[in-house]
């Protein structure tokens, strides 16, 4: 069999130049010192490849349809065999592929590896990040469920503000004036057939000047970049100490893309793809729609900002980004390259990363959502011991007043804390914004009879709203979930 398969193998070889065209590949020299740094890049394809292929057995299983695409996520998550693992799979390499894009990116920065000859790696570096960031946000859409659809629909109101060209952008966006078949389709080919293409020959671009301008040194100290004599000095340092690429420096590829592949599958396993929400239901508002975890940064940036200056942000802010972006290897392509002697590029990544986890962090929490699933003030006995009181709590919990506000444990984070509202605000002050509300609240008195008014505001002014208040009870797991191992 062996003999066979050699023999099989030598014909392909002789035909082909397999062989012929692979070794010079895996034999071309690399500079000495390149350790465990240099992974990142492999990393990066590495999640590629699991994105394809995990994509590809989706697709043999997904329908692509707004009204069966629900579904069928359903059956291949709870029924289809390994659905569960290779749409785990698939979302955690997502996730991977855009982390790991990034660091590789940092690292680059820091090192000045955009400095000639290798511009042009930058600049398709640059255009590979904002494509995969792109993928990464068209497959949310995917799920069509009321999380993604709802997530669609306001990031499509955003770019609807943008000044001159918003309404132009929104049309592309959703495929006409409403979200509906057409935006599914559209988002469909982008994530499965456009942006893959595209990401698959940047990729082989990326590659072929990474090969032809050679692996960058690791960066000296006081040794400065002049392209009148690099080339030169870069060939001689690979005739003089340069190692083969196979197996000096792919071993490190190999094994780190093992380890990452079994952090990925264990992800999968234990954790899985986000639990799709309830289908989409354009009646429903009590909706909290959350863009996937790498993405809250940006969900918390417009959420905190003045809503007069999110349309300018939207369109400034990627314009300057991608102008500075694609201007760094023009603008210093040459001289010093070591970070310990560049410590306003140390500074700039360490303040934007310190920034984009904070606001992740921050989108998380989301403390500006209303909490739809707050449970209701339940009491072993109302402080203050007054019938007045016990109505007020009735009339807080029928009003949803703890959607937003919160007291002990009970309540979102919107709004005010009430536990000690008491000590901030007269009675009559009480009365004046429940009925006429504020820029953030809205007013009740419409909605309010004199009574429940007058019972809500008594229970507001008590103290030790706490005492005797019940925990809120334990999350029951959602019933799909118990129907995972049925």
């Amino acid at each position: 069999m062996k003999k066979k398969l050699r023999k099989i193998w030598k014909w392909i070889d002789d035909r082909g130049g397999v062989t012929e065209a692979l070794k010079p590949l895996l034999k071309h020299p690399v500079p000495p010192g390149t350790g465990w740094n240099y992974v990142w890049g492999s990393a990066t394809l590495f999640c590629f490849i699991i994105q394809v292929i995990t994509g590809i057995a989706l697709a043999f299983m997904f329908q692509p349809s707004v009204d069966s695409a629900y579904q069928s996520l359903q059956y291949i998550e709870h029924k289809a065999f390994l659905g569960h693992f290779i749409r785990g799979l698939h979302n955690w390499g997502a996730s991977g592929m855009v982390v790991l894009i990034g660091i590789h990116m940092i690292r680059v920065y820091l090192n000045a590896v955009y400095k000639y000859p290798r511009e042009m790696n930058w600049l398709t570096g640059v255009v590979l990040f904002g494509t995969t960031i792109t993928l990464a946000f068209t497959g949310q859409l995917m799920r069509w469920d009321s999380n993604g659809v709802w997530t669609a629909i306001l990031a499509a109101e955003q770019m609807g503000r943008i000044p001159i060209i918003g309404d132009y952008i929104a049309y592309f966006f959703l495929g006409g004036t409403t979200l509906g078949g057409e935006t599914f389709n559209r988002f469909f080919s982008l994530h499965v057939f456009v942006l893959p293409g595209i990401i698959a020959m940047l990729i082989v671009v990326h590659l072929y000047l990474v090969i032809r301008n050679g692996i960058s040194e690791p960066p000296k100290a006081g040794r400065l970049v002049d392209p009148k004599t690099y080339r030169d000095w870069y060939e001689n340092l690979l005739k003089e100490k340069g190692v083969p690429f196979f197996p000096d420096v792919m071993w490190r590829d190999v094994v780190f893309s093992f380890g990452l592949f079994i952090v990925l599958a264990g992800l999968a396993i234990w954790m899985g793809a986000p639990e799709l929400s309830d289908p989409p239901d354009p009646t429903i508002l009590e909706v909290e729609p959350h863009p996937d975890w790498y993405f809250e940064w940006i969900y918390a940036t417009f959420a905190t900002m003045n809503r007069n200056l999110e349309p300018y942000y939207l369109f400034f802010a990627p314009l300057i980004v991608a102008v500075v972006l694609l201007s760094v290897p023009f603008l210093w392509n040459k001289g010093e390259r070591s970070p310990k002697r560049r410590p306003w590029a140390v500074g700039i990544v360490v303040f934007m990363s310190v920034a984009i986890i904070s606001l992740t962090i921050l989108g998380l929490r989301a403390p500006w959502v209303p909490k739809y699933d707050a449970d209701p003030l339940v009491y072993t006995s109302i402080p203050g011991n007054s019938e007045k009181a016990a109505k007020g709590v009735e009339v807080m919990n029928k009003m949803k007043c703890l959607y937003c506000h919160k007291i002990g444990k009970h309540g979102g984070q919107s709004g005010p804390e009430l536990k000690n509202v008491q000590n901030r605000m007269t009675r009559s002050q009480l009365i004046i914004r429940i009925v006429n509300g504020t820029d953030d609240m809205p007013g009740f008195g419409g909605s309010l009879k004199s009574d429940e008014l007058d019972a809500l505001v008594e229970y507001l002014m008590v103290k030790n709203k706490e005492k005797g208040l019940l925990p809120p009870p334990p999350k029951k797991k959602e019933i799909i979930k118990k129907q995972t191992h049925d």
